[in-house]
């Protein structure tokens, strides 16, 4: 049994509300990769051929990267995605699998949640002294709180994921 068995790895064997989430998940980040890849031919285009960039387009293609990054890891979550290394796994019994999963889901899940609450406070200092970026001056605490609320978000996924590995019966 893997890892994919107890978490939502099978996107058709996912419930309605996380298909839903993965869908609305999906397209959000498939606009702002399409805006970031226009920028960029924009920008591209207009630097080399026009001599005329695109003002603030590296900024705003770092702050648009971000978001994609932050916005794309619930998904992972759901779908179980993350890197794993079974080396050691591997050769456990089967009755190990459960409290494994169960464990490491719910460090995954502290460790995310932790990520979460100092995004949150770096957000409010950020905030605080009112830091914009150079060329736009585009404020940038939002741009880490959304970072955090979708880590967050991920850290909630990641515990519900643990909690159902751990209660999930086996065939």
């Amino acid at each position: 049994m893997s890892d994919a068995d107890f978490s939502s790895g099978d996107p058709s064997a996912a419930g309605p509300i996380a298909r839903g989430i993965r869908i609305l998940l999906s397209i959000t980040a498939g606009a702002l990769l399409m805006a970031l890849m226009g920028l960029t031919v924009v920008d591209v285009v207009g630097r080399y051929l026009l001599n005329a960039p695109v003002k603030g387009a590296a900024e705003v293609s770092e702050l648009l990267l971000v978001s994609i990054v932050f916005l794309g890891l619930p998904a992972v979550c759901l779908d179980g995605g993350h890197v794993t290394v079974d080396l050691v796994t591997k050769s456990l019994p089967r009755i190990t699998e459960r409290p494994r999963l169960f464990i490491t889901g719910l460090i995954s899940a502290g460790v995310l949640a932790v990520i979460c609450w100092r995004l949150w406070a770096y957000g409010g200092q950020v905030d605080g002294y009112h830091l914009v970026t150079n060329s736009l001056r585009l404020p940038v605490a939002p741009v880490i709180w959304f970072c955090a609320i979708f880590t967050g978000i991920s850290a909630v996924i990641t515990l519900a994921l643990a909690l159902a590995a751990l209660f999930k019966r086996t065939p």
